[in-house]
């Protein structure tokens, strides 16, 4: 494996060759169960770096390393990096990599080995950015995690499938729009900021992938209601999609004629559906039950 003294070497970012020469040295086999496709090309990790706006003074918190791939690229840009990592073997493999590539860049590193879902604090200063390839099968509960744990975070540029991608980015009446894109959106201005085609992978998935920036809300959603009791309406406005919001909330109400109380109370018409709301809208049908 080649090595670099210096962040601005022409080698400290992994290649394709360099992947795979990790991947057989640590005995990795990508696994679909953990979601795991390694990007194997420094252009596309210098172009999710660029996309996602990283400063020098920026504290990026990366979800799902890998072999290091676009850490190192978030390294190069940010003051510093911390890396949330799961799998036994790729965190342990992970600091040695840094040190080897980065050498004069490895104090800015720090590696966090556990289950993002269940982090809730980090070493060092506060987060300003999250930038991340997310494991597939996981990527909107932790993105939504960590969103919510550390308020910090004012910009975050995540890479998943395309599909989820599109679903985040969505806005009222499209049809994908739903629980993803409400729940984002009660953190964040959301938006596609660019596709990724399969090549750049290895293995190489069997769907495309999407880039979304998610910038904090200035101001959060003006409600008296809590996250807890929006997300709930939420969660059962799109449990039945193709039901009236006065049928789809009767359970969460108590009745179709309690879903209907609260609907009119907060200006919302009992035949509406969910597909139709916005964050703020939902905010005022909790608001509303109260």
């Amino acid at each position: 494996m080649s090595t670099t003294t210096g962040p601005d070497g022409p080698d400290a970012l992994l290649g394709p060759a360099d992947i795979r020469e990790l991947a057989a040295a640590l005995g990795v086999r990508p696994t679909k169960q953990k979601g795991q496709n390694f990007v194997i090309d420094a252009n596309t990790v210098r172009r999710i770096v660029r996309t996602a706006g990283v400063r020098p003074d920026d504290v990026v918190v990366e979800v799902g390393p890998g072999l290091g791939s676009l850490t190192l690229a978030l390294l190069e840009a940010a003051d510093r990096v911390t890396a949330i990592e799961i799998d036994d073997i790729l965190a342990a493999a992970l600091p040695a990599t840094i040190a080897a590539r980065m050498p004069d860049r490895q104090d800015r590193f720090a590696l966090v080995h556990s289950d993002a879902m269940l982090v809730q604090e980090l070493p060092g200063p506060a987060p300003t950015a999250l930038v991340a390839n997310l494991p597939y099968n996981v990527a909107v509960p932790v993105l939504l995690h960590m969103l919510d744990r550390f308020p910090t975070i004012e910009r975050t540029l995540v890479m998943v499938q395309a599909e989820v991608a599109d679903r985040l980015a969505a806005g009222p009446g499209n049809k994908v729009y739903g629980v993803p894109s409400v729940k984002a959106n009660w953190y964040a201005d959301v938006k596609r900021a660019g596709s990724i085609g399969r090549n750049v992978f290895w293995p190489a998935p069997n769907v495309d992938s999407g880039l979304v920036s998610l910038v904090r809300r200035t101001e959060p959603v003006e409600t008296t209601a809590s996250k807890a009791e929006v997300f709930a309406v939420v969660d059962a406005a799109f449990a039945q999609r193709r039901k009236t919001l006065r049928a789809a909330l009767a359970t969460w109400a108590g009745s179709p004629a309690a879903a209907e109380e609260a609907l009119v109370k907060a200006g919302i018409s009992p035949q509406a559906r969910g597909e139709a709301l916005t964050v703020e809208e939902f905010a005022r049908i909790a608001e509303a039950k109260a």
